[in-house]
């Protein structure tokens, strides 16, 4: 690998040069490089251009036909280089060598030219080493001669000995980490006159380029951050200039909590009652220690999007925050502190985390704190807009929405009131998709809607193509989600190759509400009546080709998912209160809907890794976190600000909430057990029944202190039917058997539940949990690995992200080191094709494209047993066919299951490779293109990619 002029060592001889410069323009004499011995020097944008093209032609060679390739592709990759560095830049931004030669390398991996980009990195890692044997301090500037501008223009004396204190600080305890390290990069990126702000940035960079090589680097680069926001923060609320380093924290946190609470009061972000509770015991109960707990992921984007701030200063630290939000959820208790302190530790600890709408807003003046809203969209021009009105007013405030939009009429349709023809659902849908990027949650993420509708509805077959990108866009919605809200009677259909007919709902209005052996029972009369004449709008199709048609969809669209209508409503503890229509926004959330009630679910999760040691399940620990976490999720019922009266009508009456969990990859990690067998079945199985079983005990101690939920009467809970026993209900609509084994004692539980009540209409709900399980620092949700290296995007930037269990495992077999990362690198995060890893090991971090998706039906089958609603349940499938998609979604049905999310297909659209160095944060780090992992992304189709930052499913 030849060297380039983007470092201080002339070419070797014996390697070619590029024939041709490529044409690329010099940037604007505002940008500036920093050089290794700390000279600043102009920005010289051809540079790249040389370096690449030594680069291909050392590997290629110099052929004509290589050099003409060669220039083409290199003026490509130059313009995306510069542009990587220059955006969002602003004027007088300087970049370090080394900075520049990341996204050189970064650039080499995105578009594929991964020889080329090995070898430039392996001869990176010698120059560096030989850097280090011949002028191991030369490089670095001398900090006596460094001065740092402050924000007024004044310059101070770089002070050296509180950066060594600072990096100190932050890799104390951190096995492998060395402040040597991070200092060294720290101080090559120095430069006399450097602003504050670059210098706060400077070692949190630093940190965060070693984490590849070291995952504990992460929780340095948190640290290194925390510095900065402990400035702001101490700054804000005291009024004046303020900094302290974690040690001098531990003091400093009592004195800034009542600070802080009345600056919050003050910019009218903060309920006044919280001034009411006893502060000074408030502030004793922080523990400053588990600000050292957050990853850089994790912190970062609390930063960015839940801290609160004025005028985008913050001022809420990381235990500030908890307790926030944890006296928001105590409002209404008797003792509000003691139940203050114990949610506070919940959350602090990572034992459970609340939602991010409770996050953002408990504790606030507007506590919108549920996380989902599901409604049922009425046949009339009026209810169709206010139903829009009403999406506007729950997304205003973080919340996802359900929309059930099988009663409106179908296309052409007659009209009383005009005497025309409908339209049809479409138009309307439109409409809806814009409303919901009208309205984007004030700018924490997204306004997001997910529009259901039934297969027998007449529009059924244009629903499926509303994300395209051909056609008229009229009628086509780009940013709404969609699913199919599937009956078992189509299904059947399916099986025996029968025709299915498609009615327009004004015709067949009482089908929406049927399920089971009554739908069938009206189905099959419409099916008469459209054949004697008797409707006027219908249509009849070979139930598998529209079968097909739908998984069609869903593969090159990633919509509409499957969601099966008949296991919600057959197993659902309030079929005597009325009908679910629809699920959530993530599939998860079964919940009644009518003209006058909208569902709400109040949602957290459990984080199962905390959970577990090597010999399995705490049951004590788990038992503590369900009981408060319960406490936590109904107090949100009661303190919660809804926007419509229906919601709140829905909610007080029902009072649904959804215990999930996060974390079980991590938790069968720690056990040894790969995701792809037998015991973690049994895992996952295991796991679900305790958590089952706290949360319905909860429940039944909460209805016995404060009264059970008003329409608990009739329920199948007032029967003692639990949601282990409803999978005997499903079993003998379909005739068939449903796997319904237990283990505890469920007797004496049921009988309890029959005569103290309940204080929850429904306990349990997995959700996706993508942001606060990065918040926590580990798998969201039930989702196996993605990947075992890779960058992750979101609304804050792109991280790399590490399984810090594979490099234990591997340092103890000997095997971390530089080329088993670049062969991580290569291979998109998986071990299967590196050679030298043991088999067990290669099955216990198999990837989510490696493990069949039988395994995750399989174990989601098992967790269906115990909940009361559903699971967002995403399915991965490599090398997809029409033969694969049928078999893994007929299993699914025929499993039980109640819902599907997305499903993940590997294609010609791959996964985009990254160096993983410089590209960490929004706050600290020039942006790069986001690296998306592979979705259902084929020709005409724009599906969300995991952890789309652009998606609010996925926030």
């Amino acid at each position: 690998m030849s060297s380039s002029p983007l470092t201080d060592h002339a070419a070797p001889a014996a390697l070619p040069v590029s024939p041709a410069t490529p044409k690329t323009s010099r940037a604007e004499p505002s940008y500036q490089i920093i050089r290794r011995n700390g000279a600043v020097t102009p920005f010289d944008a051809s540079k790249i251009g040389v370096a690449l093209a030594k680069a291909f032609l050392g590997v290629e060679g110099s052929t004509a036909a290589a050099s003409r390739r060669v220039h083409e592709t290199v003026e490509e990759l130059t313009q995306e280089i510069v542009a990587n560095l220059t955006r969002r830049a602003e004027a007088g931004r300087t970049f370090h060598i080394e900075e520049v030669q990341d996204q050189v390398e970064l650039a080499l991996m995105r578009s594929g030219h991964h020889k080329v980009a090995r070898a430039y990195v392996l001869y990176r890692e010698q120059r560096s080493a030989e850097r280090a044997k011949t002028t191991p301090a030369a490089d670095a500037p001398k900090s006596a001669a460094l001065h740092v501008t402050l924000e007024n223009g004044t310059r101070v004396a770089f002070d050296q000995t509180r950066l060594q204190t600072l990096v100190t600080e932050a890799c104390e305890g951190l096995s492998d980490v060395s402040p040597e390290a991070i200092l060294t990069e720290t101080m090559r990126n120095l430069y006399d006159g450097i602003t504050e702000a670059e210098l706060a940035q400077a070692p949190v960079m630093a940190a965060r380029t070693l984490v590849e090589r070291e995952p504990d680097y992460a929780f340095a680069s948190a640290r290194l951050l925390l510095d900065s926001l402990r400035r702001e923060a101490l700054s804000a609320v005291h009024g004046s200039r303020q900094q302290a380093t974690q040690g001098e924290m531990a003091e400093r946190y009592a004195e800034y909590f009542p600070a802080y609470v009345r600056k919050g009061i003050e910019a009218e972000l903060l309920d006044p009652e919280l001034a009411r509770f006893d502060l000074a015991r408030l502030s004793a109960a922080l523990k400053p220690e588990r600000d050292l707990s957050f990853q850089y992921l994790g912190l970062q984007t609390l930063y960015d999007r839940y801290f609160l701030h004025v005028d985008g200063t913050r001022f809420e630290l990381p235990q500030a925050f908890f307790m926030r939000v944890a006296m928001g959820l105590a409002l209404r208790e008797i003792n509000r502190e003691e139940k203050a302190i114990a949610f506070y530790d919940l959350l602090s600890s990572f034992d459970f985390m609340a939602s991010t709408p409770t996050l953002f807003n408990s504790g606030t003046t507007r506590p919108q704190l549920s996380s989902c809203f599901l409604t049922t969209v009425p046949d009339d021009l009026d209810g169709i807009f206010k139903a829009v009105k009403d999406n506007a007013l729950l997304a205003k405030y973080s919340g996802g929405l359900g929309n059930d939009w099988t009663p409106v009429r179908g296309l052409g349709a007659h009209i009383k009131g005009t005497n025309g023809e409908s339209q049809g659902v479409v138009p309307f849908l439109k409409v809806a998709n814009d409303t919901a990027i009208a309205v984007n949650q004030g700018g924490k993420r997204k306004g997001a809607v997910c529009a259901y509708l039934e297969t027998w509805h007449i529009d059924i077959e244009e629903f499926l193509d509303l994300r395209k990108n051909t056609g008229d866009d009229r009628r086509r919605t780009h940013d709404m989600n969609t699913a199919n809200w599937v009956p078992d009677l189509f299904m059947q259909r399916v099986a025996e190759d029968g025709a299915w007919t498609l009615f327009s709902p004004d015709e067949t209005p009482d089908l929406h509400d049927l399920y089971g052996s009554a739908f069938k029972t009206a189905y099959e009369a419409y099916e008469t009546k459209a054949a004697q004449g008797g409707l006027k709008i219908f249509k009849q199709v070979r139930a598998v080709d529209l079968w097909r048609r739908m998984l069609t969809m869903l593969f090159e669209t990633g919509h509409p998912w499957i969601t099966f209508k008949d296991p919600c409503n057959i197993r659902s503890p309030q079929g005597h209160v009325g009908v679910v229509h629809s699920s959530n926004l993530c599939t998860e959330i079964t919940l009644n809907t009518s003209h006058d009630e909208v569902a709400v679910c109040n949602l957290g999760s459990v984080n199962l890794a905390r959970h577990v040691t090597a010999s399995g399940l705490d049951m004590k620990r788990l038992e503590r976190t369900v009981r408060i976490a319960m406490r936590m999720l109904d107090n949100v019922i009661d303190i919660n600000f809804y926007t419509i009266p229906e919601a709140r009508r829905s909610n007080l009456r029902h009072r649904p909430v959804g215990l999930g969990i996060m974390g079980f990859q991590d938790a069968l990690q720690a056990l040894r057990l790969p995701y792809a067998s037998d015991e973690a079945v049994r895992f996952a199985d295991e796991s679900m029944e305790a958590i089952s079983f706290h949360a319905i005990s909860a429940s039944v101690e909460l209805a016995a202190e404060r009264g059970r939920y008003p329409s608990f009467d009739g329920s199948l809970w007032s029967k003692g039917i639990l949601p282990i026993d409803s999978v005997q209900l499903l079993a003998d609509s379909r005739g068939v058997a449903l796997e319904s084994s237990s283990r505890l004692d469920w007797t004496g539980l049921r009988e309890q539940v029959k005569t103290t009540g309940m204080r929850n209409s429904n306990c349990m709900a997995i959700a996706p949990t993508a942001t606060i399980s990065n918040i926590c620092g580990v798998s969201q949700s039930i989702e196996p690995s993605f990947r075992n290296l890779y960058v992750k995007a979101n609304m804050s930037g792109d991280f790399t992200v590490v399984n810090p269990a594979l490099v234990h495992d591997l340092k103890a077999r000997g095997l971390w080191d530089e080329v088993m990362i670049a062969d991580l690198k290569y291979f998109d995060g998986s071990l299967a094709q590196i050679d030298r890893v043991p088999d067990d090991l290669k099955a216990l971090y198999a990837t989510a494209f490696e493990i069949e998706a039988s395994w995750l039906i399989e174990a989601a089958a098992r967790r269906q047993k115990w909940i009361d609603q559903a699971q967002s349940l995403n399915l991965y499938i490599a090398n997809p066919n029409g033969r694969k998609l049928d078999a893994m979604y007929r299993l699914a049905w025929e499993s039980g299951l109640k819902t599907t999310y997305y499903l993940r297909a590997t294609s010609a659209t791959h996964v985009e490779k990254s160096t993983l160095k410089g590209t960490d944060g929004k706050l600290n780090a020039v942006q790069v293109a986001p690296i998306v992992m592979p979705a259902s992304v084929v020709p005409d189709g724009k599906a969300c990619s995991i952890d789309d930052p652009e998606c609010e499913a996925c926030q």
